[in-house]
Order: structure tokens, then C-alpha cells, then sequence
């Protein structure tokens, strides 16, 4: 699973992507009402009729997609909402967050000296071993 932050860029991203399949649908099936006197050069059949993706919706069509598109951005923000709220430190005070820090550092610092001394003992063993056998390949010859 991913962190957080990457939860909420992938949410803001989605979140954009919506913005625009939504502006993207809205302007290209609008049902147009033309507010300009009607041009005498303009062609008998506009591009609208030819390009699917540019045909108008009846107004109840186009009420609904609206209605959808709506409730989709309105859940992918409170999405957003709910991944900033869920962001750790934010209910905590700056210098709690620093102590928090300070004793992670000082666990930090305690483990990897434990680690170290593990580190250590491997290397002796491995040198007491390395002895043995050096040993018993010269009994044998």
C-alpha cells in the first residue's frame, strides 16, 4: 500500500483528470442555444453533427450528466479532505513533533549500536571458524 502522500497525489491526480472529462463533456454536449443571429456563411450541417463526440444531449441527458458529474467531484474532494486530515502531526503541536523526532533519532541511534556489536560478533566468529578450519585441512594432510 502507499504512503499517504502518494495516496493524496494520486487523489489530487484523479481529482484533475475529473475536472477535465467534466469541462470536456460540458462543452461538447451542451445543448446549445445560439444567442448570435444566425450566420448566412455557416454550412448547412455544422461539425456537430458529424462528430460523435460533439452531439448535444437532450436537456434531461445533459441535467443528469451534470447532477453525476457533480456528485463525482464532490466525493473525489472530500477524498482530498479525508487523506489531508489523515496526515500524521497535524493534531500536534511543533515541539511535540520535534521531541517525537529526537526519540526516534535517539532509538535510531541505539539499534544501529546494536546492530553494530552483532556486526562485530559475526566477524569474530567467522574468524574462529575460519581458524578451525585452517586447522583441521593441515591435520589432514
Amino acid at each position: 500500500m502507499a504512503d499517504r502522500l502518494t495516496q493524496l497525489q494520486d487523489c489530487l491526480d484523479q481529482l484533475a483528470t475529473q475536472f477535465y472529462a467534466s469541462l470536456r463533456y460540458l462543452s461538447t454536449h451542451h445543448p446549445s442555444s445560439s444567442t448570435l443571429p444566425p450566420n448566412p456563411h455557416a454550412p448547412l450541417f455544422p461539425a456537430t453533427d458529424t462528430d460523435p463526440h460533439q452531439r448535444p444531449d437532450t436537456p434531461t441527458t445533459f441535467a443528469g450528466a451534470q447532477r453525476e458529474l457533480a456528485t463525482d467531484l464532490v466525493e473525489k474532494v472530500k477524498e482530498v479532505e479525508y487523506l489531508i486530515r489523515m496526515l500524521p502531526g497535524l493534531e500536534k503541536s511543533e515541539e511535540s513533533q520535534v521531541d517525537r523526532i529526537r526519540e526516534l533519532e535517539e532509538d535510531l541511534r541505539r539499534v544501529e549500536d546494536e546492530r553494530m556489536r552483532a556486526v562485530n560478533e559475526k566477524e569474530q566468529w567467522v574468524e574462529r571458524i575460519e581458524e578451525v578450519i585452517g586447522r583441521v585441512g593441515k591435520v589432514e594432510r
